[in-house]
């Protein structure tokens, strides 16, 4: 998939500008993004590894939930480590095979999304209108099935839209105003016919989205048909709760999916910056939000995830900490048990939070660096320099000491 059949514009670059307009708060729009971005990595592994070592979990459901997963993880990593790089380093560079690739993933990500929404529809159809029947008709190797047939689609489709493109010269100034290579945004920099490309995006696009929306209304007019026809108030409130979740995640599925695709078309009184904002945050929230969803809703998996983040295991050994405080690793050590989750956890949360902060950091010394070496008198560079000499110095005593108990005491 990384190379096509590219014309004489094989060797040219595009320019992805971010977000246009807000270029110098790109530093600060990072940090909701990344946020996000990590957060909605932690959360899906989180089902990812909990229902995988969880048998009592390898039900229908959950692995429906796995495949949502690891769908998301694909979708936002396909974007998100680019946009980074622009907001951070200024990268705006990418070749017109990365960007075709990127968008290849990144629209096969999204039908496979919509595709496994359909599918969890079903499963709440079976499960409310033939409960009974529900274990022989969604079985494990059903819903393997039912998940190949949810990648098989979105390749088939979604392959064409590169290919329409790479038949096509690049002209114009090469520069996308996006943080991604969105399919409309590279259709309007090729050269010569672009109706078919243009038509087949908003075609593909709407007939499929519209038959999975077809088929969810149609699982739910029969599951309230059925809810309809029980007597007990108790039963209607368990039938409807099981579906909860999954009508949340489709609320911000949806909405923002056809907004996004509208307004890129036909919202030419939309600022670019609102409609690019919006675009990647119908990318990044989701992911993030869809693993709360389902945690908080879904009673099953809220205790298996509470089994590995808040068990309590017995301490043994000799409860003596050699600390002057209760040290997370200290403590971890005189733990009974498989501590394995605990000691890669702190390890994770404490380089992530602190790496990402350093990174912010260093750029943000980076930056002013540059403006520092563009001033032409002395005095003005040491009066710059000493404004930044306090934070500093309070960062010299800060990071080193931590990073070095961090490791000594994971290591040691």
């Amino acid at each position: 998939m990384a190379v096509f059949n590219l014309t004489s514009s094989e060797a040219s670059t595009f320019i992805l500008t971010g977000i246009p307009g807000l270029e110098a708060s790109h530093v600060w729009i990072s940090i909701p993004f990344s946020t996000f971005y990590i957060i909605g990595l932690l959360g899906n592994f989180t089902i990812l590894f909990v229902v995988g070592r969880e048998q009592t979990l390898h039900k229908p459901m959950y692995l429906l939930l796995c495949i949502l997963a690891f769908t998301e993880i694909s979708t936002t990593t396909s974007i998100m480590p680019k946009a980074l790089c622009i907001f951070w380093f200024n990268l705006k560079g990418i070749t017109v095979g990365g960007c075709l690739t990127q968008m290849f993933f990144l629209y096969a990500g999204t039908m496979m999304h919509s595709a496994i929404l359909v599918t969890m529809a079903f499963d709440r159809y079976v499960a409310i209108c033939n409960p009974l029947r529900y274990t022989t008709i969604l079985t494990n190797a059903r819903i393997v099935k039912l998940g190949l047939v949810g990648l098989i689609r979105p390749v088939l489709f979604v392959l064409p839209l590169p290919l329409l493109l790479s038949r096509h010269p690049f002209c114009a100034n090469h520069i996308i105003p996006h943080m991604y290579c969105d399919h409309m945004a590279v259709v309007k920099m090729a050269c010569g016919d672009i109706t078919v490309s243009r038509m087949y995006g908003l075609v593909a696009a709407f007939v499929i989205i519209g038959l999975d929306l077809t088929l969810i209304a149609l699982s739910y007019a029969l599951i309230i048909r059925a809810i309809l026809r029980i007597s007990s108030k108790n039963a209607h409130q368990k039938a409807l709760n099981t579906c909860t979740a999954h009508l949340c995640v489709m609320l911000i599925s949806y909405p923002p999916f056809f907004f996004s695709t509208l307004t890129y078309r036909f919202g030419q009184g939309i600022a670019p910056h609102i409609h690019i904002i919006l675009a990647n945050i119908y990318l990044v929230v989701p992911p993030m939000v869809n693993p709360i969803i389902y945690g908080v809703k879904t009673k099953e998996l809220r205790e298996k995830v509470g089994k590995y983040t808040c068990r309590r295991l017995s301490f043994c050994a000799n409860r003596i900490i050699p600390h002057t405080y209760c040290e997370h690793m200290a403590v971890v050590k005189m733990l009974c048990g498989d501590t394995t989750v605990n000691n890669i956890y702190g390890l994770v949360m404490a380089f992530l939070v602190i790496g990402l902060d350093l990174t912010l950091i260093a750029l943000s010394y980076g930056l002013i660096i540059r403006v520092v070496l563009r001033i032409s008198s002395k005095k003005a560079h040491q009066k710059a320099l000493n404004t930044c000499t306090a934070h500093m110095c309070v960062m010299l005593m800060s990071y080193p000491p931590f990073l070095f108990s961090t490791l000594t005491h994971w290591f040691d």
